[in-house]
């Protein structure tokens, strides 16, 4: 297995529309890249060329978006076995999925929530035990934002931890994702991440988000990061500790150094802690 990520280390999304500018970036702007697999695999040429010069040369975290953790449908053990190729042909560091559903008896291209239930717990945690034995690595499952709960008979958070539990997970904490849930369906954000099993924590995800005039707050990772989202980073430091932390940033691409300018936001947060 490659080395794991150092703690205090701050990454960017790997996008191809950002393929050019990351390979060009300034040697330390960044510490390590995120890309999702299912985006890659089977991808050849010139993008396939660019994608391993960039890994040759820098730290990756593979980011999966479609193993549909928690649904109805078997598991793609044809995509499990892909992504662990891919991950194994990249030296990837780290693996995450979604705490979450996209697909039922076809791909729902999106990632829909879970119902907060012990049968879910029991449902989603014994998909994660499979499919982290046909990866052979850990997952670090993400909480997802969301903006409707199918079924509740705990919280978010309790519901988080009783997954990690059953399946023996990680868990890759999403901070903006907590803030829009907490905005959303009002609960502390605070209070949230302090319940949550810091020694399962593998990383953190901080990205922007949209304001809705009625209220609502949308994750939409096509924005800058707020001042409350990076005051929340900051507290998750302070209870669990620094771990690597990605900044996301899927479209509305501003110029790189408006995005490494986040990137060493991150690392002045880091260094406050040990």
């Amino acid at each position: 297995m490659p080395a794991p990520l150092p703690a205090h280390s701050a990454g960017l999304g790997l996008r191809r529309a950002l393929l050019d500018d990351l390979i060009t970036a300034p040697a330390g702007a960044f510490d390590f890249l995120e890309c999702a697999p299912d985006n890659w695999i089977g991808v050849g040429g010139v993008f396939a060329d660019k994608l391993a010069q960039l890994t040759a040369r820098h730290p990756l975290s593979g980011h999966g978006l479609s193993l549909s953790l928690g649904g109805p449908d078997p598991l793609d053990l044809d995509l499990l076995r892909q992504t662990r190729a891919f991950l194994d042909r990249h030296h990837a560091a780290l693996y995450s999925e979604h705490l979450s559903y996209c697909a039922a008896g076809g791909h729902l291209y999106d990632l829909l929530p879970l119902p907060h239930t012990e049968e879910a717990v029991r449902h989603v945690a014994a998909r994660i035990r499979q499919a982290q034995d046909v990866l052979g690595r850990r997952i670090a499952v993400e909480n997802v934002s969301t903006y409707a709960v199918p079924a509740a008979e705990m919280d978010e958070a309790t519901f988080v931890r009783a997954v990690l539990a059953e399946a023996d997970c990680d868990l890759l904490l999403d901070v903006n994702n907590v803030y829009v849930n907490a905005a959303n369906h009002g609960f502390h954000a605070r209070a949230y991440i302090a319940a949550l099993p810091g020694e399962r924590i593998a990383g953190y995800h901080i990205a922007g988000h949209d304001d809705e005039p009625d209220g609502l707050k949308i994750d939409t990772h096509g924005a800058s990061v707020k001042d409350d989202v990076w005051a929340l980073l900051d507290f998750a430091y302070a209870t669990h500790g620094v771990r690597p932390t990605l900044l996301e940033r899927d479209f509305n691409f501003p110029p790189l150094p408006v995005l490494l300018e986040e990137v060493a936001h991150i690392r002045r947060l880091q260094a406050g802690y040990p």
